[in-house]
């Protein structure tokens, strides 16, 4: 019996994916466990396997095609065997196996309910009866065209009837549609006065641009922080650290053989220890009751070529700057390749996003969800400072906490801002 493979969900915020790769052909025979596919997903490209033995018998997706959750990719079976059920469009896109036969005695309603489905072979809602569109032809009789086709066709003043479907029993899809060329175009009636002056006022020079597709890790980046920046009421505080005592201590760590300490290790490792003392800070809002984490996972922002990624850093109260560096280090890279699986990159109970690499000194962040909080960290800037009387050379951070007012408080994150400073000005506490 044939069996259908379809889209599955390779990471917690995945709504759809991408075909990047196939590694079969229609007519490879495949296994149990045999990968024959790369998904590009939100977050890093997957391999999809398979779990039953026999013959690949259509790959309904090409490369690049964008799947939803539970869309038709493959169906494998028995050589030879009759899938032509499951291309109709007869089937649930969700179900394992060729669809039975309804009854007989089936009401009206029921059938009307089983006929619109997803289709597989052509990726458009379309059904039988309750959801095609039917056009008279020259000849009197009725043209099927789905409803995504009906209206590009309207678009583009295109007659149906001259349209020769490829779908299934002649239905006119999107595919045709997009094939089509017209053999002439029907004379056009002489605009009025006052339309042909609204086309002179509006013809301008055509602009100079590119169309860049959005993948799937921008779509859910935008949608994700969207929901963020619109549903938690965020607000913002900022402080002034010195890191003279943080820098004179990295460089000597980093003189010790194997050893090497970032400034955003530091911070890290600080932040760990802060949340343990300000457990309120390390929680989330889950509508009905805010869970204070008894676990510090922080989350570190990775820059990658099409997004952001945030690798999570686990218990990361309970190690030192080495250990959390090469973790950071490793997984950076990970994210940079999208090899990071989906179990490193969730969980996490607090964020945090450096670019003082890039030499920014201040900004804000939008909060990770679920997390309560996230911090912005600036760049260590060579200014003067004045101790003792006397104007000398300082080394300054500053760093700004977005918090979620639903959660956290404004005293509450001071009170957290103020240890973190006191541990990145007095770095050896971190050590006890």
């Amino acid at each position: 019996m044939a069996i259908v493979i379809d889209m599955p969900k390779l990471s917690d915020t995945m709504e759809e994916g991408v075909i990047a790769k196939w590694n079969v052909k229609e007519g490879d025979k495949v296994s149990s466990g045999d990968i024959i596919a790369e998904v590009e997903t939100d977050k890093a490209t997957m391999d999809v396997e398979v779990f039953d033995d026999g013959t690949v018998l259509k790959l309904v997706a090409s490369e690049g095609d964008s799947i939803p959750l539970g869309g038709i990719i493959a169906i494998i079976g028995d050589e030879g065997e009759d899938i032509s059920g499951l291309l109709d469009g007869g089937s649930d896109s969700k179900s394992k196996e060729a669809p039975k036969q309804p009854k007989k005695n089936d009401s009206e309603a029921e059938e009307k309910k089983d006929d619109k489905a997803f289709d597989p072979l052509f990726g458009e809602l379309e059904g039988e009866a309750s959801s095609e569109e039917k056009v008279p032809n020259e000849d009197g009789g009725r043209v099927k065209a789905s409803p995504l086709a009906r209206k590009m066709a309207e678009e583009q003043g295109i007659d149906l009837s001259s349209v020769k479907g490829s779908g299934p029993n002649g239905r006119v899809v999107k595919a045709d549609i997009e094939g089509f060329e017209a053999k002439a175009e029907a004379p056009k009636p002489e605009p009025k006065a006052e339309q042909k002056q609204a086309a002179k006022t509006a013809t301008a020079p055509a602009a100079n641009y590119e169309d860049i597709p959005i993948n799937q890790m921008r779509k859910t980046i935008a949608r994700r922080l969207s929901e963020s920046m619109f549903t938690n009421p965020h607000f913002y505080e900022t402080i002034d650290i010195d890191m003279k005592k943080a820098v004179q201590m990295r460089e000597s760590l980093n003189a010790m053989p194997d050893v090497k300490v970032s400034f955003n290790d530091m911070v890290v490792k600080a932040c760990a220890v802060a949340l343990r003392r300000h457990p309120k800070i390390n929680s989330s809002w889950l509508g009905d009751v805010i869970r204070m984490h008894k676990d510090v996972h922080i989350a570190v922002a990775v820059a990658v070529e099409d997004g952001l990624l945030t690798p999570v850093i686990r218990d990361t109260d309970r190690k030192g700057f080495a250990e959390i560096g090469n973790e950071v280090r490793v997984l950076a890279g990970k994210a940079k390749e999208k090899k990071l699986q989906p179990d490193q990159m969730e969980g996490s109970t607090f964020t945090i996003s450096n670019l003082g690499m890039f030499g920014i000194e201040e900004f804000t962040a939008i909060i990770n969800p679920p997390n309560a909080c996230i911090l912005a960290v600036g760049a260590i800037r060579d200014v003067p400072v004045i101790e003792n009387g006397e104007v000398v050379p300082g080394k300054r951070m500053k760093v700004t906490l977005s918090s979620d007012h639903r959660v956290v408080d404004g005293a509450l994150a001071a009170q957290f801002l103020q240890t973190l400073r006191s541990l990145l000005e007095e770095p050896m506490g971190m050590l006890l």
